[in-house]
Protein backbone atom coordinates (compact mmCIF):
# COMPACT_ATOMS: atom_id res chain seq x y z
CA UNK A 1 0.00 0.00 0.00
CA UNK A 2 1.21 3.50 -0.84
CA UNK A 3 0.03 6.73 0.73
CA UNK A 4 0.30 10.28 -0.53
CA UNK A 5 -1.12 13.49 0.95
CA UNK A 6 -4.48 12.89 -0.81
CA UNK A 7 -4.46 9.27 -1.92
CA UNK A 8 -4.18 5.65 -0.90
CA UNK A 9 -2.97 3.11 -3.47
CA UNK A 10 -3.54 -0.57 -2.79
CA UNK A 11 -4.02 -3.89 -4.56
CA UNK A 12 -7.34 -4.61 -6.16
CA UNK A 13 -9.64 -7.18 -4.56
CA UNK A 14 -12.90 -8.71 -5.79
CA UNK A 15 -14.67 -6.14 -3.58
CA UNK A 16 -13.60 -3.56 -6.20
CA UNK A 17 -15.63 -5.19 -8.99
CA UNK A 18 -18.23 -2.41 -9.20
CA UNK A 19 -15.46 0.17 -9.56
CA UNK A 20 -13.66 -1.89 -12.24
CA UNK A 21 -16.96 -2.21 -14.11
CA UNK A 22 -17.39 1.57 -14.01
CA UNK A 23 -13.79 2.49 -14.90
CA UNK A 24 -13.35 0.04 -17.78
CA UNK A 25 -16.59 1.21 -19.35
CA UNK A 26 -15.78 4.92 -19.38
CA UNK A 27 -15.46 6.48 -22.85
CA UNK A 28 -11.84 7.51 -22.21
CA UNK A 29 -10.83 3.96 -21.18
CA UNK A 30 -12.40 2.53 -24.32
CA UNK A 31 -10.91 5.25 -26.54
CA UNK A 32 -7.34 5.21 -25.24
CA UNK A 33 -6.90 1.75 -23.68
CA UNK A 34 -9.43 -0.45 -25.42
CA UNK A 35 -12.44 -2.66 -24.98
CA UNK A 36 -12.07 -5.28 -22.25
CA UNK A 37 -15.61 -6.71 -22.55
CA UNK A 38 -16.52 -6.02 -18.95
CA UNK A 39 -20.29 -6.19 -19.39
CA UNK A 40 -21.36 -7.51 -15.97
CA UNK A 41 -20.13 -7.40 -12.39
CA UNK A 42 -19.05 -11.03 -12.81
CA UNK A 43 -16.90 -9.98 -15.78
CA UNK A 44 -15.29 -7.40 -13.48
CA UNK A 45 -14.65 -10.05 -10.79
CA UNK A 46 -13.09 -12.31 -13.43
CA UNK A 47 -10.92 -9.43 -14.67
CA UNK A 48 -9.65 -8.82 -11.13
CA UNK A 49 -9.00 -12.52 -10.49
CA UNK A 50 -7.59 -13.47 -13.89
CA UNK A 51 -5.79 -10.33 -15.06
CA UNK A 52 -4.94 -8.01 -12.18
CA UNK A 53 -4.17 -10.72 -9.59
CA UNK A 54 -2.02 -12.50 -12.18
CA UNK A 55 0.34 -9.51 -12.25
CA UNK A 56 0.72 -9.58 -8.46
CA UNK A 57 1.29 -13.35 -8.41
CA UNK A 58 3.67 -13.50 -11.37
CA UNK A 59 5.70 -10.30 -10.99
CA UNK A 60 5.08 -9.03 -7.47
CA UNK A 61 3.64 -5.81 -8.87
CA UNK A 62 0.65 -4.72 -10.83
CA UNK A 63 -1.91 -1.97 -11.05
CA UNK A 64 -3.12 -0.48 -7.79
CA UNK A 65 -6.50 0.95 -6.95
CA UNK A 66 -6.24 4.70 -6.37
CA UNK A 67 -8.58 6.02 -3.67
CA UNK A 68 -9.13 9.43 -2.19
CA UNK A 69 -8.12 9.38 1.48
CA UNK A 70 -11.18 11.43 2.27
CA UNK A 71 -14.04 8.95 2.16
CA UNK A 72 -11.95 6.09 0.67
CA UNK A 73 -13.55 6.76 -2.71
CA UNK A 74 -12.03 4.77 -5.62
CA UNK A 75 -11.09 7.14 -8.45
CA UNK A 76 -8.64 5.28 -10.68
CA UNK A 77 -5.81 2.83 -11.15
CA UNK A 78 -2.08 3.34 -11.41
CA UNK A 79 0.73 0.83 -11.42
CA UNK A 80 3.01 -1.46 -13.34
CA UNK A 81 2.27 -3.82 -16.19
CA UNK A 82 4.54 -6.31 -17.96
CA UNK A 83 3.97 -6.39 -21.69
CA UNK A 84 5.32 -9.14 -23.91
CA UNK A 85 6.57 -6.54 -26.40
CA UNK A 86 8.65 -4.59 -23.83
CA UNK A 87 11.71 -5.79 -21.91
CA UNK A 88 10.88 -3.60 -18.88
CA UNK A 89 7.61 -3.04 -17.03
CA UNK A 90 5.56 -0.03 -17.99
CA UNK A 91 3.46 2.28 -15.89
CA UNK A 92 -0.19 2.62 -16.69
CA UNK A 93 -2.93 4.76 -15.25
CA UNK A 94 -6.60 5.54 -15.77
CA UNK A 95 -9.01 7.69 -13.79
CA UNK A 96 -12.71 8.32 -13.76
CA UNK A 97 -13.40 11.35 -15.99
CA UNK A 98 -14.58 13.55 -13.13
CA UNK A 99 -11.14 13.29 -11.50
CA UNK A 100 -9.10 14.20 -14.58
CA UNK A 101 -7.13 17.43 -14.51
CA UNK A 102 -6.97 17.68 -10.71
CA UNK A 103 -3.34 16.57 -10.25
CA UNK A 104 -4.33 13.21 -8.75
CA UNK A 105 -2.88 11.14 -11.60
CA UNK A 106 0.42 12.99 -11.18
CA UNK A 107 0.31 12.40 -7.42
CA UNK A 108 -0.30 8.69 -7.87
CA UNK A 109 2.31 8.28 -10.62
CA UNK A 110 5.02 10.00 -8.63
CA UNK A 111 4.19 7.82 -5.61
CA UNK A 112 4.54 4.67 -7.73
CA UNK A 113 7.77 5.89 -9.33
CA UNK A 114 9.20 6.73 -5.91
CA UNK A 115 8.94 3.14 -4.69
CA UNK A 116 10.11 1.19 -7.74
CA UNK A 117 13.89 1.23 -7.33
CA UNK A 118 13.92 0.15 -3.68
CA UNK A 119 10.93 -2.19 -3.71
CA UNK A 120 11.38 -3.85 -7.12
CA UNK A 121 15.07 -3.14 -7.92
CA UNK A 122 14.16 -1.40 -11.16
CA UNK A 123 16.49 1.20 -12.68
CA UNK A 124 14.10 2.38 -15.36
CA UNK A 125 10.64 1.65 -16.74
CA UNK A 126 8.61 2.36 -19.84
CA UNK A 127 5.26 3.94 -20.51
CA UNK A 128 3.18 3.84 -23.68
CA UNK A 129 0.36 5.93 -25.01
CA UNK A 130 -1.50 6.48 -28.23
CA UNK A 131 -0.74 9.47 -30.45
CA UNK A 132 -4.17 10.90 -29.65
CA UNK A 133 -3.79 10.75 -25.87
CA UNK A 134 -2.20 14.16 -25.37
CA UNK A 135 -3.22 14.34 -21.68
CA UNK A 136 -1.29 11.12 -20.88
CA UNK A 137 1.71 12.28 -22.89
CA UNK A 138 1.80 15.52 -20.88
CA UNK A 139 1.55 13.62 -17.58
CA UNK A 140 4.36 11.26 -18.56
CA UNK A 141 6.63 14.16 -19.50
CA UNK A 142 5.77 15.95 -16.24
CA UNK A 143 6.82 12.76 -14.39
CA UNK A 144 10.21 12.75 -16.16
CA UNK A 145 9.53 10.28 -18.96
CA UNK A 146 11.29 10.93 -22.25
CA UNK A 147 9.82 9.96 -25.61
CA UNK A 148 11.90 7.19 -27.25
CA UNK A 149 10.16 6.11 -30.44
CA UNK A 150 6.95 4.88 -32.00
CA UNK A 151 6.41 1.14 -31.66
CA UNK A 152 3.99 -1.48 -32.93
CA UNK A 153 2.77 -4.01 -30.36
CA UNK A 154 2.37 -7.71 -30.98
CA UNK A 155 -1.36 -7.00 -31.38
CA UNK A 156 -0.63 -4.44 -34.11
CA UNK A 157 -1.34 -1.32 -32.06
CA UNK A 158 0.79 1.75 -32.78
CA UNK A 159 2.03 3.44 -29.61
CA UNK A 160 4.43 6.13 -28.43
CA UNK A 161 7.12 4.64 -26.15
CA UNK A 162 8.51 6.64 -23.23
CA UNK A 163 11.22 5.75 -20.71
CA UNK A 164 12.27 7.15 -17.34
CA UNK A 165 15.40 6.48 -15.31
CA UNK A 166 14.33 6.02 -11.71
CA UNK A 167 15.79 8.11 -8.89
Amino acid sequence: MLETPNLILRRFTVDDAAFIFELLNTPTWKQFIGERNINTLQDAVNYINNVLANYYDKYGYGPWLVMLKEGNKPIGMCGLFKRDYLELPDIGFAFLPEFAGKGLAYESCTAVLGTLRKKFALNSIFATTTDANIRSQSLLEKCGFIYQENITTTEGDHLRLYRVVLP
